[in-house]
């Protein structure tokens, strides 16, 4: 399966299976595109009647361009066969290790954002905050249930976690402990929407939490238009420059800056760019997901702008790029040297199996997106995974498990894509959220004509 596209000037075209990524001319890319329906005839005759005017194109140089096809197609980068729905069959564990744990440590929060799925951070439920005696036990039980696994991640989050700041810093405390018995090296993340931001928690982040995640929606109205207090008061001024001084005190620590996007602020690319003004460099902007009518859904009508904004950011980038103030966009982040191993490809994020997060009382769901919903409780931290018909499904879950991803070329850059999303937007978590597909398939060829742009830029310093 192949995939061609033209952006930003550029004529790229993707071997889905392999993932060679060729830039051609435009010959070369009709040549591409009718190569496995047409004899070589047929295509000579086609590209001289398109092309013959041209002084650069004859029939001698099509037959070479032929050659060079077949040539690549021949050692696998064009063409290339599926080798992988077997592996994806056959990848269902039947030993399941843990490696990561979502740490709710308070079901509570001090802003009132009505798009939130936590629902002012209560998740369906009351009020809570987890205890240091839960969260040690939390730590124990993904050290019991890592298997072989040395590096554990732990992200803390809420409602706002930092409402229960304390028991943060003592499951730290006891996880520090904990990795040095047993041969582990724990890597914690913290989520903040950052209106409890000091001196404190700045340094006790910056020595101790591997990646932090900052709340931002963008441009000032954008963001108090939703993430206000119970008073309906905005934010927007009294974080921005907390989080200003948290990254720069963070120095080369990685941290990123997260908004949402709704119907309401379509032209996105103003408050990414509003972001990386401020000085951030580490970006994300994810669209909403919410239930059908709800004022904030994107609609059909919305898609051709959001694609619009996606093109215009990655030209921003690489321009911005060339002037030397770059920044990074969380959804661009791609690799084309490797990336991850073929079995995260296929089967995603982990949710459900290698990947759980844990109630204030220690109840286990999926991931934070489940939580709530007493149809996709896990277990606890206790007695461990008892709903193993549950856990088998998600297993079951990967990119070949959805008849709506057989024809997409993107499947091994989403794997299926998220089962949250797909819960809420069809009801099972083996469904396909179309619309979310056209976004995340929008981004990833504009991740991909970024990459290309860039090694243009390094091999023209070369």
């Amino acid at each position: 399966m192949i995939h061609q596209y033209k952006l930003n000037g550029y004529n790229i075209v993707l071997d889905v299976f392999s993932g060679a990524l060729h830039v051609v001319d435009e010959v070369a890319y009709d040549i591409i595109g009718m190569y496995e329906s047409a004899s070589e005839e047929e295509i000579i005759a086609a590209m001289m009647a398109k092309y013959g005017e041209r002084e650069d194109v004859n029939e001698d140089e099509i037959r070479e361009c032929l050659a060079d096809v077949a040539s690549l197609k021949e050692e696998g980068k064009l063409f290339s066969e599926d080798i992988y729905e077997n592996i994806a069959k056959t990848y269902r564990p039947t030993h399941f290790t843990i490696k990561a744990l979502c740490l709710h440590v308070a079901h509570t929060c001090n802003l009132n954002c009505s798009y939130c799925f936590a629902s002012q951070g209560k998740y369906q439920g009351e009020r809570a905050v987890m205890s240091l005696e839960t969260g040690r036990r939390a730590i124990d039980f993904l050290i019991e249930n890592s298997g072989t696994h040395v590096n554990l991640d732990v992200d803390f989050f809420g409602g706002e976690p930092l409402m229960n700041w304390d028991v943060v810093k003592g499951i730290v405390a006891y996880g520090r402990e904990q990795e040095k018995i047993h041969g582990k090296n724990i890597r914690f993340t913290l989520t903040t929407n950052g209106v409890l931001i000091d001196d404190e928690v700045i340094d006790f982040c910056n020595r101790e939490m591997h990646n932090v995640v900052l709340s931002l929606d963008g441009r000032p109205e954008v963001h108090d238009r939703f993430r206000v207090n119970y008073e309906g008061k905005g934010s927007y001024e009294k974080i921005v420059p907390k989080f200003q001084k948290f990254v720069e005190a963070r120095g080369d620590k990685s941290y990123y800056m997260r908004g949402t996007y709704t119907h309401h602020n379509t032209d996105f690319l103003a408050d990414i760019l509003h972001m990386a003004d401020l000085g951030f460099t580490e970006l994300s902007m994810e669209p909403v997901v919410c239930a059908p009518g709800d004022p904030c859904e994107l609609t059909k009508e919305d898609m051709p702008i959001l694609f619009d904004q996606y093109e215009k950011l990655a030209v921003e980038m690489i321009r911005r790029k060339k002037e030397g103030r770059p920044f990074t966009f969380y959804h661009y982040m791609i690799s084309l040297e490797g990336g991850p191993c073929i079995y995260k490809r296929v089967s995603g994020c982990g949710s459900g199996t290698e990947y759980l997060a844990v109630t204030p009382w220690g109840e286990l769901f999926p991931c934070h997106q489940f939580v709530g919903d007493d149809k996709y409780s896990m277990g606890d931290i206790y007695k461990g995974v008892t709903n193993t018909a549950m856990r088998d499904k998600f297993a079951c879950c990967n990119a070949y498990s959805r008849p709506g991803c057989a024809d997409c070329w993107a499947k091994l850059y989403c794997a299926g894509g998220c089962a949250a999303n797909a819960y809420h937007a069809t009801g099972d978590i083996a469904g396909v959220y179309e619309y979310g597909c056209e976004l995340f398939r929008k981004r990833i060829e504009c991740a991909l004509m970024v990459k290309v742009a860039e090694m243009e830029m390094e091999d023209g310093e070369e």
